[in-house]
């Protein structure tokens, strides 16, 4: 009975510690004494959770920063990628804008000829000579002397001929010469190239009005060039009273720099008045 009563004293003892303990806690007596011994729990429970975080980025971060690495190799390749494709179809475009022009020129403009496109592969190396290599040949009806043009104007002669590629000879080579017509007094006079790549018209006679702004027309005498395709404009003048002639520079109608394509006009061929030219008696 001894026993029995003394753990009821205890149990009603430890009742009675426990709810002392609650109502101190909840009245706020025991905040200092409960600061001061979880203190350094907390302390500890920060420092372990520090450590923590370090070994976990010690062994991801590498992990992550080489597939961030990898994923920016790849789209570093993809934007290359589509650089090259963007620069291609801007290329495309552009010869699609040219060859539609010389279409719409062919069409607006059959007067009787016969147009075959072609694109300008490849330029003479040469700097003294003015010619272009073209992707139509002999198979494609190309004959040597064909007249070759643009929707703007006159680019030249077809100078050569292979199955499949033809030279062009430009109207800026030194050795080409055109007979033109300027307008609008319609004087005659020559077209002649230069190592320069700059046109000059000669043999202008001397009562010709000849100023600038004068259109350069072919005028079909000769026989090498149909009449009325466009060369140019007068941009200077040069006349002395001392000479039998006047000439002046031509600005051709025709950016030569960045041919890209052209047409050749298949159903003209060029006059050989060679056997009628009188020759010299001994």
């Amino acid at each position: 009975m001894k026993t029995t009563g003394s753990g009821f004293w205890q149990t009603a003892t430890l009742l009675l510690v426990g709810v002392g303990i609650v109502l101190f806690a909840l009245s706020g007596f025991l905040t200092p004494l409960l600061g001061t011994v979880l203190s350094p729990l907390v302390n500890v429970q920060e420092w372990l959770a520090t450590r923590y975080m370090a070994v976990y980025e010690f062994v991801t971060v590498p992990r992550d920063v080489a597939t961030l690495r990898a994923r920016n190799q790849q789209l570093e390749q993809e934007v290359t990628s589509l650089q090259a494709q963007i620069i291609e179809l801007q290329q495309q475009l552009r010869e699609a804008q040219v060859l539609y022009a010389l279409l719409d020129f062919a069409r607006s403009n059959p007067q009787g000829g016969q147009y075959v496109a072609a694109a300008v592969i490849g330029k003479d190396p040469n700097p003294f000579l003015k010619y272009v290599f073209i992707d139509r040949g002999s198979d494609d009806g190309l004959r040597r002397g064909m007249p070759v043009i643009t929707n703007q104007g006159l680019v030249g002669q077809i100078d050569a001929v292979t199955a499949t590629a033809a030279r062009v000879r430009l109207i800026t080579d030194p050795s080409s010469i055109v007979n033109v017509r300027i307008e609008p007094h319609r004087s005659e006079a020559q077209l002649v190239g230069s190592v320069t790549g700059d046109l000059t018209v000669e043999m202008v006679s001397q009562d010709a009005p000849l100023q600038p702004g004068d259109l350069v027309l072919t005028s079909g005498l000769g026989g090498t060039y149909p009449a009325d395709l466009l060369i140019g404009q007068v941009i200077s003048v040069r006349k002395q009273s001392n000479e039998l002639f006047q000439s002046a520079s031509v600005q051709p109608v025709v950016d030569f720099s960045t041919l890209q394509a052209v047409l050749v006009i298949t159903n003209f061929r060029p006059v050989d008045f060679s056997p009628l030219i009188p020759t010299s008696v001994p």
